[in-house]
């Protein structure tokens, strides 16, 4: 072989080489085997986490548990969750993403098929704290699994799926376990939440490509302590966790007693009617959808700034005692939070020059514990003030959040 054609041949293998290791492109049809795998896995996740809200006031009667004692079935998820994140995240960053993605789904659906045969109320928590630990190896994973694998230009609509997904999967298992509840009594609508859960996952191990770019963590738990202080210090990313506190407390806590208020005077819906209300979920999907394709480069603040406030605006519009302004409330409420939340949470993974799974972890940690903590006073408040006073409270929460992004949005621009 001639030295020009030895050199051709490198040149060749470089090349080859290159682009095996390129971030996938639209022309590269594994990019659409990821893009349905992530709508899958986000429906499957956000399925099993919030099917249970629509069911609070059923275990109100049926455990004898108050308001607030019953929201516990979401919160203790996402309370125990949010510390798992930061865990699953750092192992994730040492052992790989898929392994854990699949597995987590796996878990859950198994534990959710067990929680079919909770005899008391404990149980049912115990179960469900479990799940947070569970499902904690989805959401940062996923994010840093995106961040590596897809090129820039197809971040975002790939990332806009998997959370779409999880809108879709959250109204779906609301939907589907208020109707069920009312036919076959709570514990059947588990089991087929379960078993749907089960196919998801499934599907998910087998459909979703290998990673090709992911490159272990080297140092341990030094480089994790080191990455963790890293990211601490960036005040960018500080902000983006204070505002995804904010998109989860308020999300939460209006969902949480929204059902509470519409089977009680002066709307008295059946939990079927409750059930089939949670269809506006699918403005979730348009609202993540909708974000991945404005929320580009120094777009992003400006983005986040409207749809925060579409969010806070939503929340308004559910006061009247009419039931199509709750609804219509609701709505705008889903669309301006997962539209939020789909920029939020990118920026947070591209921002991250290392340790992506453990930034996106940092992001989720903050997001949960809003849900937890303004979640469960939320129930306090309705309890004690009725639903003016939860407005009151999310949307104080949410203006809170507008005025953190407006410090972003001034950052960008100058």
């Amino acid at each position: 072989m001639t030295n020009g054609h030895l050199i051709q041949s490198v040149a060749a293998e470089i090349a080859t080489a290159s682009a095996v290791n390129a971030p996938l492109s639209t022309a590269n049809p594994k990019l659409r085997q990821i893009r349905f795998a992530m709508f899958v896995s986000g429906f499957t996740l956000f399925g099993l986490l919030y099917y249970v809200q629509s069911l609070l006031p059923v275990f109100s009667d049926d455990f004898g548990v108050t308001p607030a004692q019953s929201s516990l079935a979401l919160s203790t998820t996402t309370g125990v969750m949010a510390f798992a994140l930061l865990a699953t995240g750092a192992i994730s960053d040492s052992i790989g993403r898929k392994a854990i993605m699949a597995g987590s789904l796996l878990s859950s659906a198994m534990l959710t098929l067990l929680m079919s045969l909770a005899p008391d109320w404990t149980s049912v928590l115990v179960i469900r704290t479990l799940m947070g630990v569970s499902l904690s190896g989805v959401q940062s994973v996923t994010m840093a699994y995106l961040a590596e694998e897809v090129d820039p230009k197809n971040f975002g609509k790939a990332l806009g799926l998997f959370i779409g997904g999880g809108a879709f999967g959250g109204m779906s298992g609301r939907v589907f376990a208020s109707i069920l509840a009312d036919s076959w009594e709570w514990r059947g609508a588990v089991v087929a939440i379960g078993l749907v859960a089960l196919i998801g996952a499934i599907y998910v191990r087998f459909a979703l490509p290998e990673s090709r770019r992911f490159v272990p963590r080297e140092g341990g738990w030094a480089k994790i302590v080191v990455d963790a202080r890293s990211i601490a210090s960036d005040s960018h990313q500080l902000r983006l966790f204070f505002v995804g506190f904010v998109l989860m407390s308020c999300f939460v806590t209006t969902y949480n007693y929204v059902t509470y208020r519409l089977v009680s005077a002066p709307f008295e819906l059946s939990q079927t009617q409750v059930g089939f209300i949670f269809s506006i979920y699918v403005f979730g999907s348009l609202g993540a959808m909708a974000a991945g394709r404005v929320s580009i480069g120094s777009r992003r603040a400006g983005s986040l700034r409207w749809f925060l406030l579409i969010m806070i605006a939503g929340i308004l519009l559910t006061l009247p005692g009419q039931v199509y302004f709750v609804v219509l409330g609701l709505a705008v409420l889903t669309f301006g939070m997962f539209a939020s939340h789909s920029i939020a949470s990118g920026w947070v993974s591209r921002r991250a020059q290392s340790g992506r799974a453990l930034a996106a972890s940092m992001y989720l940690f903050a997001y949960y514990q809003g849900g937890s903590l303004i979640g469960v006073l939320g129930g306090v408040v309705y309890a004690d003030r009725g639903w003016e006073a939860v407005v009151t409270l999310t949307v104080g929460v949410g203006l809170l959040g507008l005025l953190v992004v407006m410090t972003l949005l001034r950052s960008e621009q100058s």
